[in-house]
């Protein structure tokens, strides 16, 4: 029977990526559904799943005071069960997000753009050291 298209697609593109960045909010002190979903469809089947040991970095803005950090709790707990190795500092938890991005949605505070390069920066690293050896 197979996986419907846009989850086989899902599952294309995360394999071949080299890394995952994961970018989320925080709905109800956690992860929204539909991100959810989508990390479960990639973990399967078992043994073969498209997200088995990607190199993973989360992400995540609310405007709330937390900045995410259950919602990025939660996806720690499903990548380790998902043999993905995660970027574990920094974290970028960007809290009153309103606050740090223009109308278009741009983020215009210094200190959360050097957050988010060390970010993509420790990533790139972490994608190097998972790197399979050739030969």
């Amino acid at each position: 029977m197979g996986d419907p298209e846009p989850v086989a697609e899902l599952k294309r593109r995360i394999r071949q990526a080299d890394a995952l960045l994961i970018a989320t909010p925080e709905y109800q002190h956690g992860v929204p559904g539909v991100l959810e979903n989508a990390l479960d469809w990639a973990s399967r089947p078992p043994g073969e799943a498209a997200l088995d040991g990607k190199p993973t970095a989360i992400m995540g803005a609310t405007p709330g005071d937390f900045g995410t950090a259950r919602a990025q709790e939660q996806l720690r707990q499903t990548l380790t069960y998902n043999n993905c190795p995660t970027v574990k500092v920094p974290e970028v938890l960007v809290a009153n997000a309103e606050e740090k991005v223009d109308e278009a949605g741009n983020f215009t505070d210094a200190q959360t753009l050097e957050f988010i390069a060390e970010l993509i920066r420790s990533l790139e690293s972490l994608v190097e050291t998972h790197r399979p050896s050739a030969g």
